[in-house]
């Protein structure tokens, strides 16, 4: 059964966003992208997880597997709404240089969410207060251990939860019930920032969806261990009697690294989740449904076996492959939810039982055109061995930029792309797209970046490094109308853009 219809997209974080904040937002200027999107012919926005990063500023290590990041919150709206007076916004302006700004970020929302909350408890329509009790209800499940969490948090200076007093740490009935009262403002406070961040993503994702366009949200397999998930749901996680890791997440030696790769994630209890019917995953896959329309999973394989390494290592060498029920997780998902309409990151070393679940149930995976081109000539990431059950990238967010990496390809290469391509007079980034979007893959995305047809500097992330990543803006002014019109005429090209009924309109008509 087919699951996707022919589309294409464009890869952008709300955190890369122009405005004059600091950071991107759920403000206008996400609705600005949008709106270009629609006149580009494009039905998908990809983003990154959508949660709040901690030390590193990544979105794949976040203190919820839950939450939304309140960095993303659209200030302006506190000012529609008369929590906030123009004035208050002086000092969290900071003009945007195409680099996220992240100590000021961090440092100017505080006293604006503040004043907003306070704001909100006394003025706030009795329709909003009671919409904000809702949302509480609704979400209680994570939003309650999500707030004491960061109250707590804040509390202590932000330390890890690993760190805090035992009676903390182990959850002491006593101790939390205590705690929690003397929190019970801030705790309030942080689950209001929660109700803000989802009630503006859930207006943008609408305007979205009735432009045609349909978000696509991202997963981590794992999540931090200095995490709510972790700290509330020990039981889910591997973890000793002192809630210490017994072993963490990673991944194997391979040709690009000796030692491989040591993330240093908790790892799932599969036998606990399976005893309990996957429950905690059903949670988590039914909430990010709701964010978004599709979801893609990272690092699926660890789905199918993870690379275990020993708490305490200093490389992922000495890991063990350890099977997870992955079969049994996904029957659970769908006999509870339906369709699962998901993408898996199946990308680096898969092996077959990889390949095998994933065609069980019907589950694109990746092709990353960059890695298409060297000296072999059966390079499974070259188009013409693409099915359509897949979904083509120019790169990710990991990658380099097209243009990027196209300046570091030897001579050798570089040949054998331009044969392959044709001619590239019109930029290696446009022929690059062209070449995602006529590829049978079902879905085509392409990182904002190489629609720019920006360098190396526009990198979002180099894996294995801990700073400088997850920075990258565009500039106002940067993405205009020429960019959409070749977008939408590469689209309309390659059938990627047409609306369902308008495809069937063609089929009906023999295509004339």
């Amino acid at each position: 059964m087919k699951t996707f219809k022919r589309s294409g997209g464009i890869l952008l974080h709300p955190t890369s966003l122009p405005n004059e904040f600091g950071i991107g937002t759920l403000g206008r200027e996400a609705y600005d992208f949008t709106d270009f999107l629609a006149k580009a012919g494009q039905t998908l926005w990809q983003v990154l997880p959508l949660g709040p990063t901690g030390p590193g500023d990544s979105p794949y290590q976040s203190f919820s597997a839950f939450a939304l990041n309140p960095s993303m919150i659209d200030l302006q709206d506190f000012v529609e709404k008369g929590l906030i007076g123009h004035e208050d916004l002086a000092d969290a302006r900071r003009k945007n240089t195409g680099i996220v700004d992240y100590a000021f970020v961090n440092t100017s929302r505080g006293d604006i969410f503040s004043k907003a909350y306070r704001a909100f408890c006394t003025t706030a329509p009795d329709a909003d207060k009671i919409a904000f009790r809702t949302f509480e209800e609704k979400h209680h499940y994570w939003l309650d251990d999500y707030a004491l969490f960061m109250a707590i948090k804040e509390s202590l200076g932000g330390i890890p939860w690993y760190e805090w007093p035992d009676e903390l740490r182990l959850r002491k009935p006593d101790a939390l019930e205590k705690t929690g009262k003397e929190l019970e403002e801030r705790t309030a406070y942080h689950k209001f920032l929660q109700y803000v961040a989802n009630c503006q993503w859930m207006k943008l994702k609408s305007f979205a969806n009735e432009k045609n366009i349909q978000i696509i949200g991202d997963i981590p397999l794992y999540v931090s261990y200095d995490s709510s998930d972790a700290w509330a749901n020990p039981r889910v996680f591997i973890l000793d009697k002192d809630l210490n890791p017994e072993m963490v997440a990673g991944v194997p030696p391979d040709f690009f690294s000796e030692t491989g790769q040591l993330w240093g994630n908790v790892l799932f209890k599969w036998d606990y989740l399976k005893e309990t019917g996957f429950e905690w995953w059903i949670k988590r896959v039914a909430h990010n449904l709701k964010l978004a329309d599709i979801i893609r999973i990272d690092h699926f394989r660890g789905l199918v076996a993870f690379w275990a390494i020993p708490f305490g290592a200093e490389t992922a060498i000495d890991g063990q492959w350890i099977d997870a029920p992955a079969v049994e997780l996904f029957e659970a998902l769908g006999k509870k939810l339906g369709n699962l309409p998901i993408i898996a990151e199946d990308l680096g070393v898969i092996t077959p039982d990889v390949d095998a679940v994933r065609e069980q149930f019907n589950l694109p995976g990746m092709k990353i055109l960059q890695f298409a081109f060297d000296k072999s000539t059966a390079n499974p990431y070259l188009p013409h061995f693409y099915t359509q059950n897949s979904v083509v990238y120019t790169g990710t967010h990991d990658n380099d930029t097209v243009v990027g990496w196209y300046n570091e390809l030897d001579s050798e290469d570089k040949l054998k792309l331009h044969r392959y391509l044709g001619n590239i007079s019109t930029g290696i980034h446009w022929q690059m797209i062209r070449a995602a979007w006529a590829s049978v893959s079902d879905l085509a995305v392409v990182p904002l970046q190489d629609v720019l047809g920006l360098g190396t500097t526009a990198r979002m992330n180099v894996p294995g490094t801990l700073s400088g990543n997850w920075q990258w803006r565009y500039l106002d002014g940067q993405l205009h109308d020429e960019h959409a019109c070749i977008l939408s005429e590469l689209s309309k090209l390659f059938n990627r853009s047409c609306p369902e009924s308008e495809q069937k309109e063609e089929e009906n008509s023999g295509g004339e």
